[in-house]
């Protein structure tokens, strides 16, 4: 049976980029994912990207991730909250946070996040596992059965391989199985709402700015992207409808898809229309009861998951990143137990509170701004134009948003 310090199953963003994290901390770590990692560089990704908050990039930097990235990132520098309905103009009492609003470092005004996309990331993370050489040993394609003892965990790997480790992270997506196992109970926030993603190319340039646009049926968000060499201006769209009318939507060609979105982003960028694929999954918030079971800690979408209304599902997860190294590594340092129940609830007690009001915020916000009455109108209104007139308000909500 070989020994490690750390199993980690799953090996999205979440738990790869916690085993970089760690691995470099000189911890010894088994990575297991169902799926093949090259394989999830494929090019029919394209398209589909991150906002990565400041804070975030900060920790996939440190982590040995951000510099494998192949690809330009966009910074968002700007943001535009608007409210209204569809095909008609916005409300005059939006709000824009603007780089005033941002913290200033070394002279230099730090961008709100940024934009990455998917493909490009996990190329990145696939090649920062690779630079752990003897502490960092990758199982996929690979399944694993836990056996969770009182001092240890027992892992058999689907090909015979065993191993025994002092704790097992579950970073393995919204229907985590070693959840299940744990008897960890899960509360559930549907809205029978689906998403729809794609990218669009526009007349005129985002300038690193980006586009909240909240509406009756759901929110709609552009968020900039690099250019190309055949679509100089790109952004990607992110917006929520009921699901049959989503569907619907889904389903229109080209030219009524673009008529769709243009009803919805008005004037923000000139004349748009989409290009590549298009996405459609079904919106919905889900929050663990707890976090831990005996020699189990939970992360990411395993342990919360957002509606997408702030764009900080990720982002969620990537704090669970920066409390788990940052209990794990204090306990490593002392060569004291990995797993044991003082150091877990030590990380419960870091991020699920936040967690919770974040996904509690980002529930309100939804409810709140998605629907048309008028009386929640002009509270909205009246919020908006609050807050545009105080930037004290503003700068500590961005700071707060960005993550640092």
């Amino acid at each position: 049976m070989r020994q490690i310090d750390i199993c980690i199953n799953g090996a999205g963003p979440v738990g790869a980029t916690l085993a970089c994290r760690l691995a470099a901390s000189g911890l010894r770590i088994l990575l297991i994912d169902r799926a093949p990692l090259p394989g999830m560089e494929h090019p029919s990704l394209d398209g589909r990207a991150y906002a990565i908050t400041e804070g975030s990039r900060r920790m996939l930097d440190a982590a040995g991730i951000w510099p494998h990235l192949t690809g330009p990132t966009q910074p968002i520098r700007s943001i535009t909250v608007s409210d209204g309905r569809p095909g008609e103009p916005a409300s005059r009492h939006g709000l824009c946070f603007s780089p005033d609003d941002a913290p200033v470092e070394n002279g230099r005004t730090t961008p709100f996040g940024w934009m990455i996309e998917a493909r490009l990331l996990r190329a990145a993370l696939n090649q920062a596992l690779t630079a752990h050489d003897g502490m960092l040993e990758l199982a996929a394609p690979e399944t694993g059965s836990f056996v969770f003892e009182p001092d240890h965990v027992a892992i058999t790997l689907g090909s015979g391989v065993r191993y025994s480790a002092g704790l097992v992270i579950a970073a393995e997506g919204r229907q985590s199985p070693l959840r299940q196992q744990a008897g960890i109970m899960v509360t559930r926030l549907p809205y029978n709402q689906c998403g729809l993603i794609s990218i669009i190319h526009h007349e005129r340039p985002h300038e690193d700015r980006a586009l909240e646009h909240f509406l009756p049926q759901g929110p709609f968000a552009r968020l900039p992207l690099p250019g190309n060499d055949e679509h100089p201006y790109r952004s990607a769209i992110v917006w929520a409808e009921a699901t049959k009318r989503a569907e619907r939507f889904y389903a229109l060609d080209q030219n009524g898809f673009a008529r769709a979105i243009m009803q919805r982003l008005g004037d923000d960028v000139g004349n748009a229309v989409p290009v590549g694929r298009r996405w459609i999954y079904p919106l919905s918030a889900q929050y663990a009861q707890r976090y831990t079971a005996p020699r189990l800690a939970l992360a990411g979408d395993s342990a919360h998951g957002l509606h997408p209304i702030a764009g900080q599902g990720l982002n969620a997860g990537f704090k669970d990143v920066i409390a788990l190294t940052a209990v794990l590594e204090e306990r490593f340092a002392k060569g004291g137990d990995l797993g044991s129940p003082d150091l877990l609830m030590r990380y419960q007690r870091r991020v699920r509170p936040s967690n919770m009001a974040m996904m509690a915020a980002c529930d309100g916000l939804e409810r709140l701004f998605g629907n048309d009455n008028p009386v929640l109108r002009f509270g909205r209104d009246l919020g908006l134009g609050a807050m545009s007139r105080l930037p004290n308000l503003r700068r500590a909500f961005v700071k707060k948003a960005m993550g640092l």
